[in-house]
Order: C-alpha cells, then structure tokens, then sequence
C-alpha cells in the first residue's frame, strides 16, 4: 500500500490511496463491477446535463460541459458492450453511498456562489477517484485486454477532473477553490478510511 510521500505525490491530491485488495475483490465480481461502472457513466452524462440546465447563463460552462455529455455516454455504451460480449448482464443501478456520503458535506446553507463551488468540487472529486480506481483496476486484473480497457478511462477520467477544477477557479476566486478543494480532500480521505471495501463498487 503507498503511504507517507508516495500518497502526497498522488497527482490528483487524493489524500488515501485505494486498498490493493478491492483490486483483487473486483477481479471476482466483474459483472458487478462493469454494471456499476456502466450506471457510473450514465449517472455522470445525466449530472452534466443537469449542471448545464442549472447554469445556462454561465456560457464557458455549457460550452466545456456539452461535449462531456456525449463522451460519458458513449463511456455508458461502451461498458454496456463489454457486458454483452462477455455475456454478462446491465444489473440494477445500486445506492451510491461513496456519493451520497459526499454530498452530506456540501454547503446546503451560504450563497450561490459557495453551493455552485461545492457542486462542481463533488463531480471533481468523483472524477478524481474513478480515475484512481481506473488506474489501479489497469494495473492489478490478470485480464490484459481489461487491463487496456480501463487505462483508457483513467486516461479520459484524470481529463474530466482537471475541467470541473477549472470551471470552479473560472467563475470563483482561485485561493477559495483551492481552500475549500483541501477541505474536501481531507472529507473525502474520511470517507475512504470507514467505508467497507467491496470488490462490486467502483467507489
């Protein structure tokens, strides 16, 4: 497991990396793990849409947002194909409690301006671990062509979390986005430290 310096040089700031063993768990259960990686991808096409229904005013935000719309569901698709080929099937979509944990730390309270932060420092934030749990899915399955399959998401996903940063450091001051995005790490780290580990979540 990375500890001490090796965790601070993680290059998404996630302060606690993934348990080496959910790897193994998810090589186990991957008809699980490709259903709620598929609902995963459907969940991030439908949020998009709706951040851009919310803030149509915000012109640069509709503009970055609209093309991740298509992509993330072509990302749906794509899973969806793979569960066909292996002749697995789309389970049922599950209660994300990574995500709904999340969201209880969101600013409900205070100005628009701190809930629109917020809002956009979550969909960061999921991004961020996907794309760390990506990464370790392309290095630990013994499957190669999976292996293959999720480096390009990891590739895909680290993309999407730099975009919602800079739509955050777009529309509010950079020192509140970067005060606020440690204080979602450090929730965040909380978060991973209690949670079950579970071979069929990709959070």
């Amino acid at each position: 497991m990375e500890t001490g310096s090796a965790t601070k040089k993680n290059i998404l700031g996630l302060q606690l990396p993934t348990d080496p063993r959910w790897v193994d768990l998810a090589s186990l259960s991957l008809e699980d793990i490709l259903t709620d990686h598929a609902w995963c991808e459907q969940k991030a096409a439908t949020s998009c849409i709706s951040l851009i229904q919310r803030y149509s005013a915000k012109e640069q935000l509709v503009q970055d947002l609209s093309p991740i719309v298509t992509e993330e569901w072509g990302h749906f698709r794509l899973v969806l194909a793979e569960l066909a080929k292996r002749g697995l099937k789309l389970g049922r979509q599950r209660k994300d409690l990574y995500v709904n944990k999340l969201m209880e730390f969101e600013k409900k309270g205070g100005n628009e301006e701190e809930r629109f932060l917020d809002r956009l420092l979550i969909f960061a934030l999921i991004e961020a671990r996907s794309c760390e749990r990506f990464k370790r899915l392309s290095e630990g399955l013994d499957d190669e062509y999976l292996r293959q399959f999720y480096r390009r998401f990891m590739e895909s996903e680290a993309g999407h979390y730099h975009l919602f940063i800079e739509l955050a450091e777009t529309y509010v001051d950079k020192d509140k986005v970067r005060q606020r995005w440690k204080e979602w790490l450090e929730y965040e780290a909380g978060i991973m430290e209690s949670q079950e580990i579970r071979g069929d979540r990709i959070h």
